[in-house]
């Protein structure tokens, strides 16, 4: 699989339509030179695909609303810690951050975002580039640093590398398709591979794809279970049946990844109190289907 995005001219060095720039000139040139066209090529052997297309309105669309979703848009929504967490949810994606000696079942994601972001060239703050785990031990800690230099650094290294992470949701979703059908039954390959394709034949499903992995992940990792069962992208296309793309698709989706989320709180550990958290998940992945 390959993604890449092609862009005029004009369009170069403004992947967020914000009052901040996206990036320096001479760091978002070299960026957006090496994404020439959004094309997804599925490729999973012995059987080839066609390409999908995305223009460069589209892919900016999809940029935007992740850090809505994320972040209501907001440069302080750029770092947070959220109450009942144990984990710095940073950037556009909210990207997780654990405290040295702390882990949990969530995929960390922050450091991987930091490699990405660094081996493309970005001015690292020199206290990130040194920092082996999250530097505050809790949210309280956390909060008591929110005027600190070091996090006013890090909020200005996210608003100014917000193309970076973008091209990093979307290798992440490039990515995701081989991982999940080395996890899912060899019977249920198949399926979920045209579920896959079907889901990213229109730009508002690729939308809703990238948003999913981002949100509740691959679904590929056992520690993202409870009582054996998972949330993340894999099981919503193992759930999911229909053979119509474009509108039908995205809302068969809505539906499926809504079940699974529910599923998830009902069988999530009584004292984390996921229920808080089920309204405003099961209203973002309605608006799959409705809000493109």
């Amino acid at each position: 699989m390959r993604l890449r995005f092609k862009m005029t001219s004009a369009e170069r060095c403004r992947l967020m339509d914000k009052a901040y720039p996206s990036r320096k000139q001479k760091h978002c040139a070299g960026f957006l030179a090496s994404l020439p066209a959004c094309i997804l090529f599925i490729a999973i052997s012995p059987q080839v695909f066609s390409a999908i297309t995305l223009s460069h309105a589209e892919a900016l669309r999809i940029g935007k609303r992740i850090w809505q979703n994320e972040c209501n848009g907001t440069v302080s929504g750029l770092t947070s810690w959220n109450t009942g967490e144990d984990f710095a949810s940073l950037g556009i994606g909210h990207f997780i951050w654990y405290p040295e000696g702390k882990r949990g079942p969530f995929e960390e994601s922050f450091p991987k975002l930091m490699k990405f972001v660094s081996d493309r060239g970005a001015d690292v703050p020199s206290w990130l580039r040194n920092a082996r785990a999250c530097p505050w031990q809790s949210q309280s800690d956390f909060q008591r640093a929110q005027n600190s230099p070091e996090l006013k650094a890090l909020r200005d290294f996210l608003v100014h590398t917000v193309d970076l992470q973008a091209q990093f949701l979307v290798d992440r979703l490039q990515n995701a398709l081989p991982k999940m059908l080395e996890e899912t039954a060899p019977s249920n390959r198949v399926h979920v591979q045209e579920q896959f394709q079907r889901m990213s034949s229109s730009a508002k499903g690729c939308y809703a794809l990238v948003d999913y992995v981002n949100f509740k992940g691959e679904g590929v990792l056992h520690t993202e279970r409870y009582r054996g069962e998972g949330w993340g992208l894999l099981q919503v296309l193992e759930d999911i049946h229909g053979t119509g793309n474009g509108s039908s698709a995205v809302e068969e989706f809505a539906r499926s990844a809504s079940a699974i989320l529910t599923r998830r709180v009902k069988n999530s550990p009584p004292e984390r109190n996921e229920s808080r958290w089920l309204p405003g998940w099961i209203n973002r992945v309605n608006r799959y289907a409705r809000d493109w």
